[in-house]
């Protein structure tokens, strides 16, 4: 199974190494996933929980929906999933609100969707994240990479054993270094790259009209009346949702790969939990003491 390393790393800590732990660690995320009640506990809890922008590119996860629905439709089997999407926009911010909007119909189009579940619970707030970010198997941090100033939403879930998929932006690069390269989803454009591409010749329209699956996309967002978005990205794209597009849509296939093997996902969710200590707040307030304030 291939997640970006040639060989399979060290266990890790003990508990990683260990069945029944790793049977008790299943365990203890399906209730979590049970008490969130929002879907198939046994699927895939695929999470998108942050404020809505632009830059932060809910719209790529919606391609990726699309592209799983228009997939089934074709005949695929593909590991069940529940796509749970959270956040606000700015009362003014009108193409995030549209987008907000789109995820909504598209939760109603794939409502029969054996394989695919998107949920969209209203007035998301800290109270709700309290009950999502345990029951997180896979994070979404897939901003466009120079855009993040640092997150903390992403420190969350991996704490509590998501597996991140995401751009190297903000703290998914001292996520990625701490967890492993190997236990981490990692895909698209850096920061330099990205910012080459915004000042260069960028044609999104002919990413459009050159890959099948995207465009299959693309078109379902406009038959659902979304034709702003469209207009949007095969205009300007200003956050590089189509130039990322493949890479995120072939990482999430290993996405795919790595779940159906549940024992080997739960010694890499242990992994993560493990290894984010180094984020938690008592370190943080400890530091600044130490070489910010200088103090004891």
């Amino acid at each position: 199974m291939y997640r970006g390393a040639t060989s399979r790393p060290p266990a890790g800590p003990p508990g990683a190494a260990h069945a029944a732990f790793r049977d008790s660690w299943r365990a203890v995320k399906r209730q979590n996933k049970a008490a969130l009640g929002v879907g198939d506990p046994d699927a895939l809890h695929d999470v998108m929980i942050k404020r809505f922008h632009e830059y932060k590119r809910q719209l790529l996860k919606v391609l990726h929906v699309a592209t799983l629905h228009q997939r089934r439709l074709a005949g695929a089997t593909m590991p069940a999933r529940v796509v749970l999407f959270g956040g606000k926009a700015a009362p003014s911010y009108h193409a995030a609100k549209s987008i907000i909007h789109l995820i909504n119909r598209l939760a109603d189009l794939v409502r029969d969707d054996p394989y695919v579940t998107v949920v969209f619970p209203p007035n998301y707030n800290v109270t709700l994240a309290e009950r999502i970010v345990p029951a997180a198997d896979l994070s979404e941090q897939i901003s466009l990479a120079g855009k993040e100033a640092s997150g903390t939403g992403n420190m969350k879930l991996a704490l509590n054993g998501a597996l991140t998929i995401g751009t190297l932006d903000g703290a998914n690069i001292e996520i990625r270094d701490r967890v492993g390269a190997e236990n981490f989803f990692l895909f698209g454009l850096d920061a330099r790259q990205a910012s080459e591409l915004r000042a260069g010749d960028y044609r999104p329209r002919d990413l459009y009209e050159a890959d099948p699956e995207l465009k299959a996309a693309v078109d379902l967002i406009g038959s659902l009346g979304f034709g702003d978005v469209v207009d949007s990205i095969l205009g300007r794209d200003e956050y590089l949702a189509l130039a990322d597009y493949r890479a995120y849509v072939d990482a999430q296939d290993r996405v795919d790969a790595a779940w159906q093997d549940p024992d080997d996902w739960a010694r890499m969710s242990i992994l993560n939990t493990a290894r984010c200590g180094f984020f938690s707040s008592d370190r943080t307030v400890a530091d600044y003491c130490a070489t910010i304030w200088k103090i004891t």
